[in-house]
């Protein structure tokens, strides 16, 4: 099995390569439409129990400022 060593993007249902700037900029405008067409609730973040806390409040910190989402779980109840 073969490692990815750049960023795919789908064109017409085909994977290609793409540069960094591409692909990033692809995702951002897939959750800024998902927000505008179905609100900021139908987006949310998962982030690992087993992560720093500065990495949780960073997360949280992205989701809530960035995406105006208060959908985020880091499992750290269990």
């Amino acid at each position: 099995m073969e490692r990815l060593t750049q960023p795919l993007v789908r064109d017409g249902g085909v994977l290609r390569p793409a540069t960094w700037d591409e692909a990033l900029t692809r995702a951002a405008e897939g959750f800024r439409r998902s927000r505008d067409t179905h609100g900021s609730r139908s987006i949310g973040f998962f982030s690992c129990s087993k992560s720093t806390n500065e990495m949780n409040f960073i997360a949280q910190k992205l989701a809530r400022a960035a995406l105006g989402t208060n959908n985020i779980d880091s499992c750290n109840r269990t």
